[in-house]
């Protein structure tokens, strides 16, 4: 298998720009510091803190799962942008640490998991297309509506990292 870090590292620092726009922003219109994190689509989905911490933990998790190695556990008590994009910085500087042929032996591995009171397994390429970076780009791109939805001048690009 392929190492899905390169792709993680660009999509993890795509929103860490994003995020410094939304500290601009926060700033322009005089938010305290917790506001924006808070800030959601929807009443009953979680808010962006969570959006970003989950999107970190898809990224650190299926990198190490696929390669074999321990994941890292990170408190989720950020409350600042700018401890989001320190959680975010975390992420990449673990995930940074994998070499690309650890995960050479991917594919035969079976991946288990705890999604709330669930356990699930799957074989290594299944979870990796079909739950792991699906649920990767769900969170980020949801962290993107948020803050887009709420004013933040953010587009396409800023998403994909142009």
């Amino acid at each position: 298998m392929q190492s899905p870090v390169p792709a993680l590292i660009h999509s993890l620092t795509a929103m860490s720009k994003i995020l410094d726009k939304a500290e601009a922003f926060a700033e322009a219109k005089k938010m305290k510091p917790d506001v924006m994190p808070q800030l959601r689509l929807i009443a009953d989905m979680l808010p962006l803190w969570r959006q970003i911490t989950i999107a970190c933990d898809h990224a650190k998790g299926m990198s190490a799962r696929l390669a074999g190695v321990e994941v890292p556990g990170f408190a989720d008590t950020e409350s600042t942008l700018a401890e989001l994009k320190d959680r975010i910085a975390k992420t990449i500087a673990f995930i940074e640490t994998i070499p690309a042929e650890a995960f050479a032996e991917a594919d035969g591995r079976t991946i288990a998991v705890k999604a709330g009171p669930r356990e699930l397994s799957f074989p290594a390429p299944q979870y990796y297309a079909g739950y792991a970076m699906p649920n990767f780009y769900f969170h980020l791109t949801t962290a993107y509506a948020i803050l887009r939805s709420n004013g933040v001048e953010i587009g396409k690009v800023d998403f994909l990292g142009g």
